[in-house]
């Protein structure tokens, strides 16, 4: 028997609540455990009349989640007065069998030993207060990111010197397009037509840049973009539209003219918002360049955008006060965390609990991009953006030697990392303002639907950059942040590319996918294939199957071999290209009721 790499937390995301009836618990085992059972029960509850001997009841586990070198066993309970005590009983592809304690693995009779002390894992109570809860509303939305100065001009009069807006190739960082709030406004019935639920602004307060993330001001939209008044009128027409709003909130760190900076650059250490940052030599803080010379600590090394003290008392109270003003003065829906990783947690802890009194039902997202565990134990984000799903899915489509399993363990491997009803809220992207675009990345047409087609129908909030809906070009920054081509869209220059988006869309937003976190991954049903010259093989391995929805009637077959496949046992078509009368061709897409 192989003992190594198993192991359970009584707590974090091992053992939680799902709501306040049910417990999760999972256990994480290698290959070699072909078996566990919890045993569970009340603590208090004895065995044996008028001796504790605690007994718990058998509940055989099913593997949730087969990783590359681990398998995940689940299993859900419902205590009837609200705790249990627990451990597991294992059994090991040689025949063998052990119990696994809070303080490792025992023969099964230790379990008998009254003389003995027995760790028994205990969830000692489901407290309301502890259990995490995301906006019920985020599971359904269907999010579209907008980047303010490339989205939509309508011109203002303000004489301001932009560049044209059909230049579509950004010349440098600094080019400045104009785009603005009117131009979003103009633009919303586009939007409504494509799908869309959510709007996620990029930041849009003053600063000096064209990205905005070295605000100046928090409590003032940047004059270019529009006023505090029209943003208020913006956010109350687009509910009226079903479309909730999320703004970008920049807290890592400031821009230089920020009041806060501009008083430590004058003062030094007499200002008193000295230790509203992190300031190392205050005789240097003037000199040019990055910051690798440590005078002060920056995000990155960019000297513009100087790190703010989210320990400091003052620092946690003003953001929480800009926070609750733009709660109250523009009524928004959700607020994303630039850098959110670096933020302390006494900060964001603090923040969502005086937020959720504003509004409970606000959604905070982290921008993180690696495991975010620590953040998403319910009193910090609701969610972050799920760099790891964008990542995964793009190392599968780039690597040809990975198979349909590697792709199922990837994926598993992104919702093992967090609680279920987090994973319901993921912030799934196929690409940002911080990486190239999609149609780039996967390097042809046919990989681009597939990746969207995973994309709207994998567990999460999908989420589509500005321009992802026509398959528009762009490179890393600033490529991928060149301005939409309305021209050509009004033209009808992308109408088919935006059909098919949109048909994806509307599979995502019904009742066959809507509010439901299950995924199960199943054996493709291939009966043949044939590669492209004509010869019979087994092409399975890169045939993509899953199947989502309550009662898992939604299937949704992804060919990313090189050969057709011929498909048994489908039903109703829903969303298909590059399939015809039960043949699947390489690079094709097939979504059905089954």
């Amino acid at each position: 028997m192989m003992y190594e790499g198993i192991s359970h937390k009584c707590g974090y995301n091992d053992c939680y609540c799902l709501d306040s009836d049910e417990l999760r618990v999972n256990l994480h085992v290698n290959r070699h455990v072909t078996k566990a059972v919890l045993i569970w029960e009340d603590p208090y509850i004895s065995g044996i009349s008028g001796v504790y001997s605690w007994d718990g009841k058998p509940l055989e586990m099913t593997v949730s989640r087969e990783l590359l070198f681990e398998n995940i066993y689940s299993a859900t309970v419902r205590p009837p007065y609200r705790r249990i005590q627990y451990y597991f009983l294992l059994t090991f592809d040689d025949g063998g069998s052990r119990i696994l304690l809070e303080d490792g693995l025992y023969d099964p009779s230790f379990i008998n030993r009254l003389d003995m002390a027995r760790h028994f894992f205990k969830f000692a109570w489901m407290n309301e207060s502890d259990i995490c809860r995301p906006p019920q509303w985020a599971e359904n939305t269907v999010w579209y990111q907008i980047f303010p100065d490339r989205f939509a001009r309508v011109e203002d009069g303000c004489g301001a010197a932009f560049e044209k807006w059909d230049d579509v190739f950004v010349k440098n960082h600094k080019c400045l397009y104009g785009g603005n709030l009117t131009g979003v406004m103009s633009r919303l019935d586009y939007l409504s037509d494509l799908g869309v639920t959510g709007i996620y602004f990029n930041p849009i307060f003053k600063s000096q840049a064209n990205h905005r993330y070295d605000t100046t001001d928090y409590e003032i939209i940047d004059p270019v973009f529009g006023t505090n008044a029209e943003f208020k009128e913006f956010v109350r027409t687009a509910h009226r539209r079903g479309i909730k709003i999320m703004i970008d909130a920049v807290f890592n760190h400031s821009g230089t003219e920020f009041f806060a900076w501009r008083d430590v650059l004058e003062k030094g250490r007499d200002s008193k918002y000295f230790d509203w940052y992190y300031v190392n030599d205050p005789d240097r803080l003037r000199k040019k360049g990055n910051t690798k010379d440590g005078r002060f600590y920056s995000f990155a090394f960019v000297a513009e955008m100087p790190k703010l003290n989210t320990n400091n008392p003052e620092v946690v109270n003003y953001f929480t006060g800009v926070c609750r003003n733009w709660i109250r003065d523009f009524d928004i829906d959700g607020i994303r965390f630039d850098v959110g990783n670096e933020i302390s947690h006494q900060f964001i802890k603090h923040l969502h609990k005086e937020l959720k009194k504003e509004k409970p039902d606000l959604f905070l997202l982290g921008e993180i991009w690696t495991d975010s565990a620590p953040y998403l134990e319910g009193d910090e984000y609701d969610s972050v953006m799920n760099y790891p799903f964008m990542q995964s899915l793009g190392n599968f489509f780039t690597d040809r030697q990975l198979d349909a399993d590697d792709f199922k363990r990837k994926m598993n491997y992104c919702y093992s990392l967090y609680k279920e009803q987090i994973n319901r809220v993921l912030f799934n992207q196929l690409d940002s303002h911080d990486v190239s675009r999609i149609i780039n990345r996967a390097g042809s047409y046919d990989v681009f639907i597939q990746e969207l087609t995973i994309l709207m129908t994998m567990p999460g909030t999908p989420c589509l950059y500005y321009g992802t809906e026509i398959a528009l070009e762009g490179e890393n920054d600033p490529c991928n942040r060149r301005p939409m081509p309305w021209k050509d869209i009004d033209a009808g220059k992308y109408q088919s590319v935006t059909a098919d988006v949109k048909r994806l869309i509307e599979i995502r937003k019904s009742s066959v996918l809507a509010s439901s976190a299950d995924l199960v991954w199943c054996d493709p049903p291939v009966c043949s294939s044939r590669d492209p010259g004509g010869t019979e093989k087994d092409h399975r391995s890169r045939l993509i199957h899953y199947r989502r929805g309550h009662d898992g009637r939604c299937g949704i077959f992804i060919n990313a071999g090189d050969a057709e496949v011929e498909l048994s046992s489908v039903g109703e078509v829903l969303f298909a290209r590059k399939y015809d009368e039960g043949r699947l061709k390489a690079g094709g897409v097939l979504v059905a009721i089954m």
